[in-house]
């Protein structure tokens, strides 16, 4: 079956806008039963900067896609908008090969939809994630008529680190930037959720160089509508704490996430 991603998945791709900048990754997702699986093949452009490991915000991002699929089959014509979204991990995410994201329904009600992933690597589990979903209040928003899931990767590959693709810079020590681009919206015409965690995952790193992230919850209270969003980060022994505010909304806070470091630096 082929249906559009989600209007909070990562690789959604708005009508009328570029190819979302997340397709340059190279995620390709089909049903399988009941399932939804997702796959890719780690390159370096997808590395924690001074490392050798996978961005945590790039799972966050392949979780919000998957989850976000199931969802707009659960939730359609209504738009699904995510609430929660919180990825863990086992051990470092691997430096190379294939990564499989196999999304499952958790809770389908009338009003919340909760699905679950696993990331699987060729030496296995290794790590975990949850998304929590709700139809979108806007009667105006609707899912498009013609949805696809069966999504094959796409034939431009990232050639540029993530971070520098989507312009997210580190403003200062704990503070990090990220501009509202056409290729980097959903189909509410928003910053994209796994955006806005690569944006806090760059303010929690620039506090810890060389580290890389066990686990990764945000938390979305609004829409980042205007841009650029400034991730501002603390840590705290191994725990981060980050606020995104839409620096063109007046400040107002977007997103709320909680961060956890690996106790020692990546290595390969």
């Amino acid at each position: 079956m082929h249906i559009e991603p989600a209007p909070s998945a990562a690789a959604a791709e708005p009508t009328g806008h570029r190819r979302h900048l997340f397709r340059e990754l190279g995620f390709a997702t089909t049903m399988a039963g009941d399932e939804l699986h997702g796959s890719a093949v780690v390159t370096p452009h997808m590395h924690v900067p001074g490392t050798a490991r996978l961005r945590t915000s790039i799972l966050a991002a392949w979780a919000d896609s998957v989850t976000g699929l199931l969802a707009s089959l659960a939730l359609r014509p209504r738009v699904p908008v995510t609430v929660d979204l919180d990825v863990q991990l086992i051990r470092p995410a691997p430096a190379d090969g294939r990564v499989d994201v196999i999304g499952a329904v958790a809770k389908t009600g009338r009003s919340i939809f909760v699905a679950t992933v696993e990331f699987r690597c060729d030496t296995g589990l290794f790590g975990i994630g949850t998304a929590t979903f709700t139809a979108s209040p806007n009667p105006a928003a609707r899912m498009p008529d013609r949805l696809s899931i069966g999504l094959p990767p796409a034939s431009e590959r990232l050639s540029v680190p993530l971070a520098q693709r989507a312009g997210c810079e580190r403003r200062t020590p704990g503070i990090a930037t990220l501009p509202r681009t056409v290729d980097g919206l959903n189909f509410s015409n928003t910053i994209s959720g796994g955006l806005l965690a690569l944006a806090a995952e760059e303010a929690v790193l620039s506090l810890a160089p060389g580290r890389t992230l066990s686990g990764l919850g945000l938390h979305y209270l609004q829409a980042a509508r205007v841009g650029p969003v400034v991730a501002t980060a603390t840590v705290h022994h191994d725990l981060g704490l980050v606020v995104l505010r839409d620096e063109g909304n007046d400040d107002k806070v977007t997103t709320r996430a909680t961060a956890r470091l690996f106790a020692h630096p990546a290595t390969t």
